[in-house]
């Protein structure tokens, strides 16, 4: 039994949308997880000295910085 052609086209769009849907809700998973961490780093940050030391990380490397840059990038 063959599916006509418009109903066909529909269920396309229909995946489509889905597929979409599925990409923003991992989107929005990755964003929330990045603001939490940023809010911890921030908390963790608001505990130190203003003249501590204070390194983040590039890649697989830690960089000293100042609290405030620290602050200022978060």
């Amino acid at each position: 039994m063959d599916i006509p052609e418009n109903v066909q086209e529909q269920l396309n769009q229909f995946q489509q949308v889905q597929q979409q849907a599925q990409s923003i809700a991992i989107q929005k998973q990755n964003l929330t997880l990045q603001l939490n961490e940023s809010k911890k780093a921030l908390d963790e940050l608001s505990k130190t000295d203003d003249d501590a030391e204070v390194y983040k990380t590039a890649g697989p490397l830690l960089i000293k910085t100042t609290k405030a840059e620290s602050e200022a990038d978060l």
